[in-house]
């Protein structure tokens, strides 16, 4: 093993070498969770806690006329039943959305008030309208359904674009048509100019399904008020505690001083678990009237019901060509579902979150985008891994192929006419955005080679040979990574040697303490097994983003290395000091202090050691190698890549298996392998859950069908091959570490790429996701 630089093979160096960045370690959160020892939510419980049970709506639309608790409340060791009067007249806030999308007209979007309970009306099935709280779960649970709803049913509607049609049922008498926005980017002339004089033009009705999120560990809250501090403090699975601290200030109407959040492991989110929800202000009111915790835990059934859902468009797609197949101009038109109230960023996904994506790595000189966002009733639409990444990478990479079909191009070759080419870098798209970097056709190659695309031939005449019908699709994506966020950077020198790193970004099964002290260890040179890391309590924190749009180690990474600048800073000061010697002259690497020209030196962990057994220092000198610091912005940056997928099918049955899957992808600079790998896993998976399984299904009434895991389908490991990854590394030129982010780009990649090997081996007819066997058999026999 050679030492980097040119440097000796001691201990600093071989630290740097085993866990700097780059290398693959193994993450450090493993060894406590495989061995069941990880703190999720419904872990803590806090002495003398009360439970809560909510009551949830059975109809999807109807007048709240009343709610009877006499019985409930008599019930043995019931303490309290609240509804929605009670909130009220407590004076909390509603619920609200982060996301101020624009109508076409520069208009403000219809915004409905939420409160965390239904007063007037229920607008879908789980919808919350009271909460019971008991000595015990069982006893609440009892009480819970002892309390009887008079509700006046009326007609519902589920769909978006039937939500948007004259005479559909309405959600709220504020937002006509049910049009939370009517949302439009573009030069409608000038595309509309391009599509008529294009020698081309390819038509798709494209729908990106409905998903439940189904995180491993369901949402689940403890609230507790403490009346001598006059302080709340809510343990719940997040995304940052820094941003849902000040989110839950704003619900009750507190200052953010007085709330605390505090998080433990959590499992899974993928956007779901990134806001406030109306559970949480129940929690908190019979916390504070009981003068005791109460804690409520979500049940599988419940969260099919009242996490938020994800996904759920449905546009009519449009790619304009000129007779070599070059791209004159992109148009969606369509409608986009938030459900039955706004989420945080429930209109985002839809409109501006397509619009970004759009262009993906092809030169394409106008975009037009018109979506009719529109409230149905339904569970609430959030963010799920991508927020309108994947789904606009799917629309673009379904265009793309069919275009290519029926004008009798290679598919490859129509992407690489129209791949931007490395030296139009930097390169302004026509959604606004400006691409940094990427080499999109040589990545793609490096694709096609890693698959062995010149032996599908061979392999589809053996499928044959066995009844089956294989194909092959690709999926050339580009992403736009979240926009910038303001980060937390601190270090802090522990009094055991330990070295702490505050962040406000927050792990929810990525793997952050590994990532982050790999930062630190080169940064900083500090043994990787001593460092720690502190992210989830509010408490600790003086800016955070929270962990979201493929952002953390841009974010966070850039706030440790700026962080660790200051270490340095301040190191170098302390140093002179121990080594008798100006500042000036002391210089710092692979964790030491050392005089300039000399070999005379003092490690930083010595260092931090002297410190701690009172070092005296002359005045002017930091007495602390501790840093609170705050990054100001990670720009977006682009990961992009290429997935090859090969289906087969059984023609009988419809059934559709993935054998085959590629993908070469560009990160930017890797912190760990390892971990990238196992993200991108996850996220080819969750893309083919929703290509082949997942979807939300609702009656005609509004009634979910597919309100549990008997029928609602998630893939499982034998639905999967064995992946096969490789890289096509292009640092990014917006961040101090190069990295692109890599957290969604697999939902990104594999959406296009699946759903067109199916469209393949159907020899071209278009199908919708999710790609069932009774879709697929009559797209057979049709």
């Amino acid at each position: 093993m050679n030492a980097p630089h040119g440097l000796s093979a001691d201990a600093d160096t071989l630290n740097l070498m085993k866990f700097g960045i780059g290398q693959p370690v193994p993450r450090q959160e493993d060894p406590t969770l495989l061995k069941g020892q990880g703190r999720y939510t419904d872990d803590m419980n806090l002495p003398n806690q009360a439970y809560a049970v909510i009551v949830r709506s059975q109809v999807a639309h109807g007048v709240l006329k009343g709610i009877d608790t006499a019985e409930a409340k008599a019930m043995p060791g019931v303490l309290g039943v609240w509804t929605g009067a009670d909130l009220n007249a407590a004076g909390y806030g509603p619920l609200k959305t982060l996301i101020p999308v624009p109508n076409r007209d520069g208009s403000p979007m219809k915004t409905p008030v939420r409160h965390s309970l239904a007063t007037d009306k229920v607008r879908f099935v789980g919808d919350p309208v009271a909460f019971v709280v008991a000595e015990t779960l069982a006893e609440a649970k009892d009480a819970a359904e002892a309390v009887m709803l008079d509700i006046d049913a009326l007609p519902a509607v589920t769909d978006a674009r039937e939500a948007a049609q004259p005479g559909a049922p309405i959600v709220f008498d504020d937002a006509p048509g049910n049009i939370c926005v009517d949302y439009h980017y573009g030069d409608t002339a000038q595309v509309a100019e391009a599509f008529a004089k294009a020698a081309h033009v390819t038509r798709l009705r494209l729908v990106s399904n409905r998903i439940v999120v189904c995180a491993m560990e369901p949402r689940s809250a403890i609230g507790e008020y403490d009346a001598a501090t006059d302080r709340y403090t809510l343990r719940a699975g997040n995304q940052g505690a820094f941003g849902l601290k000040h989110q839950m200030a704003d619900l009750l109407k507190i200052k953010p001083n007085q709330m605390r959040v505090l998080t433990g492991n959590v499992g899974g989110s993928f956007g779901m678990k990134g806001s406030p929800y109306p559970e949480y202000a129940g929690l908190f009111h019979a916390a504070k009237i009981l003068g005791r915790p109460v804690k409520w835990t979500d049940e599988r059934s419940g969260s099919f019901l009242s996490d938020q859902h994800g996904r759920d468009h449905d546009f009519d797609g449009e790619l304009a060509l000129d007779k070599d197949g070059k791209f004159l101009a992109v148009r969606l038109t369509g409608f986009a579902n938030v459900g039955g109230y706004l989420a945080n960023v429930g209109p985002l996904m839809g409109s501006m979150g397509v619009t970004r994506n759009l262009a993906a790595i092809y030169r394409t000189p106008l975009i037009e985008v018109a979506t009719k966002v529109a409230f149905t009733h339904t569970s609430p639409i959030g963010a799920y891994r991508g927020a309108g990444r994947p789904e606009a990478n799917y629309f673009m990479e379904r265009l793309i192929d069919t275009a290519a079909r029926e004008m009798g191009i290679d598919s490859v070759e129509m992407r690489r006419r129209n791949h931007i080419r490395p030296e139009e870098m930097p390169y302004k798209t026509a959604s606004g955005t400006t691409y940094d970097s990427g080499e999109f056709t040589t990545l793609l190659d490096k694709a096609l080679k890693f698959a062995d695309v010149a032996g599908f031939v061979a392999r589809k005449a053996e499928s044959k040979a066995r009844g089956r019908l294989r194909g092959m699709g690709i999926g050339d994506y580009l992403e736009v990574t979240a926009p910038p966020m303001k980060e937390m950077g601190g270090i802090r020198f522990e009094p055991n040697g330990d070295v702490t790193i505050i962040t406000g970004t927050l792990d929810y099964g990525q793997g952050h303490w590994s990532a982050f002290a790999q930062v630190l260890t080169e940064k900083l040179g500090i043994p990787f097994h001593r460092i720690k890391l502190i992210q989830g309590d509010s408490d600790l924190l003086i800016a955070g983003g929270g962990t979201g749009g493929s952002k953390s180690i841009m974010a966070s990474g850039a706030a440790i290395v700026e962080a660790s600048d200051k270490v340095i800073d301040k190191g170098k000061q302390i140093a002179g000091v121990a080594l008798e010697a100006s500042a000036a002259d002391i210089e710092f690497r692979l964790g030491r202090f050392t005089i300039v020209g000399t070999d005379r030196g003092i490690g930083i962990m010595d260092l931090a050691e002297r410190l701690r057994g009172g070092m005296k220092l002359p005045e002017g000198v930091p007495a602390t190698l501790d840093v609170s610091h705050v990054h100001e912005a990670a720009p977006s940056a682009f990961p992009n890549g290429a997935h090859v997928a090969e289906v087969e099918i059984d023609p009988d049955t419809g059934w559709v298996e993935v054998v085959k899957y590629t993908m070469v992808n560009d990160f930017g600079t890797v912190i760990n392998p390892l971990l990238v790998e196992g993200q991108s896993h996850g996220g080819v998976v969750q893309g083919i859950g929703q290509a082949l399984f997942e979807h939300v299904v609702y009656s005609e009434e509004g009634q979910p069908l597919t309100g549990s895991f008997t029928d609602y389908a998630l893939p499982r490991a034998s639905d999967t091959p064995s992946f096969r990854l490789d890289y096509h590394l292009v640092p990014a030129k917006t961040n101090v570490l190069g990295a692109k982010g890599c957290g969604e780009a697999g939902c990104a990649g594999s959406l296009p790429s699946v759903m067109n090997a199916i469209v393949d081996a159907l020899g071209g007819k278009h199908i919708n996701m999710p790609a069932t066997p009774e879709r697929v058999w009559e797209a057979l026999n049709s």
